[in-house]
């Protein structure tokens, strides 16, 4: 009897190291980061596009007012300044991470970017069979990844060494998707063939990650969709008197929010299959829907100009933003003060919202699960928390 008993209570604890085993190696865990490696599309890009476009004919990120407040010249990224990217970067220490895509000596030893703007995450001809069609870039994040793959030799050299820098890299899976829809709706594409496209969408971000699990990957931080209803562009494309369209809170397009929400929902539910599959892997999800709607909700209390939210530049054309043309001689009416500004042309967002968003993530409640920073220096857990976020986030 009494064998009988201890044999069961040897069961019980072995169950229950298990259990506990299983959660402790699924919380996140602190990490001391050696790199950033990035995927995804103009959110992310800081100058793969500009790497890859013919001298002859560049886009608009070749030119001033892009990059005028931080750089002081145009970078290639979509903004004013700085991007999330290079936020998260300089939070950790590093420099900021070089673009992959036509960099000449470029030191990748603390990161690389594949992002490239116009990015889609579901390949092109496939799009192009379904009547969206974008003349503007084929880089997929499936191209990306398969140029990852092929630069791993030259990137860090032997295996050992290349295993080692997947596993301690911060990897950036995103923000991809987004254009998968936006070509979608302005090719005229209805909501429900829209929607369609989101589990393949992620289905394609889940196969990515992956992937790269299986190539060594421990940290993944993968970003949802941005809140669409707020955004310029659409508030533009789809404007109409019914004002029960509108959420009285931000001013916002209630459908195309929940749009993305809907995406949002079904991308989170893939993270935490996947998360239950790798446990020992950490998946976190970059709630950039959140993030970017606060900033819509109360935007006085950062410091920006009320709702309903304008772009600071006039890039002209109907949505004021057009994505592939040639900007030279012509120079678009900008604000004065971008730092009053969430949306810098329309899409994309100002060097100011991408630091709020970037501290929201790293330090606030933007990140699930949050990040864990509990080995890292004081000196770098207080780089890039600004005393305004701090405070504003405490109200």
């Amino acid at each position: 009897m009494a064998s009988l008993i201890m044999k069961k209570l040897l069961s019980f604890f072995l169950i229950l190291s298990t259990v506990l085993l299983t959660i402790v190696i699924s919380e996140p865990q602190c990490h001391n980061f050696k790199s950033i490696i990035s995927f995804g599309d103009s959110i992310a890009d800081t100058g793969n596009l500009l790497g890859l476009s013919d001298p002859n004919n560049l886009p608009q990120v070749a030119f001033l007012p892009y990059g005028e407040t931080f750089f002081h010249h145009p970078t290639g990224r979509f903004s004013n300044g700085r991007l999330i990217i290079d936020f998260i970067a300089e939070f950790l220490g590093f420099p900021l991470v070089p673009p992959f895509y036509g960099s000449r000596n470029a030191n990748f030893e603390k990161g690389v970017n594949f992002a490239v703007g116009g990015a889609t995450t579901l390949e092109r001809s496939f799009l192009e069979e379904r009547g969206i069609h974008f003349p503007f870039t084929n880089v997929s994040l499936a191209v990306q990844l398969s140029s990852f793959k092929e630069s791993l030799s030259s990137l860090c050299g032997s295996p050992s060494d290349c295993k080692d820098m997947i596993e301690n890299a911060l990897i950036l899976m995103g923000e991809i998707g987004g254009n998968d829809y936006n070509y979608a709706f302005f090719t005229g594409k209805n909501i429900e063939e829209i929607k369609e496209l989101v589990p393949l969408v992620i289905g394609t971000i889940s196969s990515a990650i992956t992937e790269l699990i299986g190539m060594g990957g421990k940290t993944f931080l993968v970003p949802g969709e941005f809140p669409l209803g707020c955004s310029v562009v659409y508030l533009e494309a789809y404007q109409t008197p019914n004002m029960e369209e509108y959420d009285p809170s931000t001013g916002c397009l209630k459908w195309l929010n929940k749009f993305a929400e809907y995406h949002d929902e079904q991308l989170q539910a893939e993270l935490k299959r996947l998360q239950k599959l790798y446990p020992h892997v950490n998946i976190i999800y970059a709630d950039y829907y959140n993030a970017l709607l606060r900033l819509s909700q109360e935007p006085a209390k950062f410091g920006f100009i009320s709702r309903p939210l304008p772009a600071c530049c006039d890039l002209g054309g109907p949505f004021k933003f057009t994505l592939g043309r040639k900007r030279g001689t012509q120079v678009p009416e900008c604000c004065d003060d971008p730092s009053k500004y969430v949306s810098w042309d329309g899409v994309h967002m100002t060097e100011a919202a991408y630091r709020l968003m970037a501290e929201g993530i790293l330090k606030g409640p933007y990140a699930i699960p949050p990040f864990d920073w509990s080995c890292l220096s004081s000196e770098i857990k207080n780089n890039g928390s600004s005393d305004t976020y701090k405070s504003l986030m405490n109200n």
